[in-house]
C-alpha cells in the first residue's frame, strides 16, 4: 500500500504531494496532502489500534463532522483504516483564549461547543468509559520495575480513594481528550481532531480536562460551565472539582507510562514535589524549546506536572 492508495482517484496524480505532519502521541500517520489546488489532512490509524475501536471512533468523527464540530470528511477507506479530511487553517484557539480581548468570548465559545458534541445522539455502538478503570490498569504497569518520586504514588492514591460525587447527570458523547492540540480555531468556529477515545462519559470529563490543560482557576471554570450549561454557576459541583483531580492525575500517570515506553529511566531520587515543575513552568521550557513532547524526558515532565497540578485541586 502506498499512502497515494487511500486517497479517493480524483486526487491522485502526480501534482499530488503528501508531507508527513508531526502530531499526536497515538502513533496514527498523519499527513498534509496538496492535490486539485486543494489540501487536505490524511489520517492513518496505528497497527497496534484495534480495528473495533478505529471504526467506533470513526463513527463519532463522522457523526461530529456531519454537524460542524470537526473538519469535513473527504473520504474514506475503512479497509485501510484511513481518514481524509478538508484542511483547517488554523487561527490559533489559544491566541483566541490568552488574549484578553477576545477571552471571555472564546471561553463561552468553548463551552458552548462541547454543550453541543454532547448532544449528539450516541451510536449505538458507543462504548461507555470508566477513567479510574483505565487509571488503575496504568498505576499498575507504573509500579512493576519503575522508580516514581514518593508524590507521585500520593497523588495517584488520592484520587482514587475518593468516591466520586453524585449529581445526578447521565453520561453523554463525549471526546475525552479534550487538550488544546486537539481544538483548531478557524476564525469563526472551534472544530475538534482526533476522536479515537471517544464514548460515553460524564460530561464533566470534558469541560475539566480543558479546564485543567488552561489552567483555568474556579471563576473561569463556573464560566465554562454556565456557558455549557447555558445558566449561571455559583458554586463549582464538588464533582467537577472531583473530575479535575481525576483527569491530572489519568493523564499525568499515562504520560508517565509513555515516558517509560521510550525507555525513560524513572525517578533518580532526587525528585521531590518542591523539584518537580509546575504546569505553568512545564509549557514555558515547551514554548522555549527547552522540553520537547516527542522525547521521554519531554513525557515524563509533563506527566509529573500534570500530578503535581492535581495536588493543588
Amino acid at each position: 500500500m502506498t499512502l497515494e492508495d487511500c486517497l479517493p482517484p480524483d486526487l491522485r496524480g502526480p501534482a499530488t504531494t503528501i508531507t508527513r505532519i508531526a502530531a499526536g502521541l497515538s502513533g496514527a500517520g498523519v499527513y498534509r496532502v496538496e492535490a486539485a489546488g486543494k489540501s487536505f489532512v490524511l489520517k492513518i490509524a496505528a497497527e497496534s489500534e484495534n480495528p473495533a475501536d478505529w471504526r467506533r471512533g470513526f463513527h463519532v468523527q463522522r457523526l461530529a463532522a456531519d454537524a460542524g464540530l470537526a473538519p469535513r470528511i473527504v473520504h474514506a477507506d475503512e479497509a485501510r483504516r484511513a481518514v481524509l479530511s478538508a484542511f483547517v487553517a488554523d487561527r490559533s484557539f489559544l491566541a483566541f483564549y490568552m488574549d484578553p480581548r477576545t477571552h471571555e468570548a472564546a471561553l463561552t465559545q468553548l463551552g458552548r461547543t462541547v454543550r453541543r458534541l454532547h448532544e449528539l445522539p450516541p451510536p449505538v455502538d458507543a462504548r461507555p468509559i470508566d477513567p479510574r478503570e483505565f487509571l488503575v490498569h496504568t498505576w499498575t504497569a507504573l509500579q512493576t520495575g519503575f522508580s516514581l518520586p514518593d508524590f507521585v504514588r500520593d497523588a495517584v492514591q488520592r484520587v482514587l480513594a475518593e468516591e466520586p460525587p453524585a449529581d445526578g447527570r447521565t453520561p453523554v458523547l463525549g471526546h475525552n481528550d479534550l487538550n488544546p492540540t486537539n481544538l483548531v480555531y478557524d476564525g469563526e468556529n472551534i472544530l475538534i481532531l482526533d476522536w479515537a477515545t471517544a464514548g460515553l462519559m460524564h460530561p464533566f470529563y470534558d469541560l475539566a480536562a480543558i479546564s485543567v490543560f488552561l489552567r483555568m482557576d474556579e471563576g473561569t471554570c463556573r464560566s465554562l460551565l454556565a456557558a455549557h450549561d447555558g445558566e449561571p454557576v455559583d458554586t463549582l459541583p464538588a464533582r467537577f472539582a472531583y473530575t479535575r483531580r481525576l483527569v491530572a492525575v489519568f493523564c499525568g500517570s499515562t504520560l508517565l507510562n509513555l515516558a517509560r515506553q521510550m525507555k525513560h529511566p524513572g525517578a533518580s531520587g532526587a525528585e521531590t514535589l518542591a523539584s518537580t515543575l509546575s504546569l505553568a513552568e512545564f509549557y514555558q521550557r515547551l514554548r522555549t524549546g527547552a522540553l520537547n513532547l516527542a522525547t521521554a524526558e519531554g513525557q515524563w515532565a509533563f506527566g509529573l506536572a500534570l500530578l503535581k497540578e492535581s495536588l493543588a485541586l
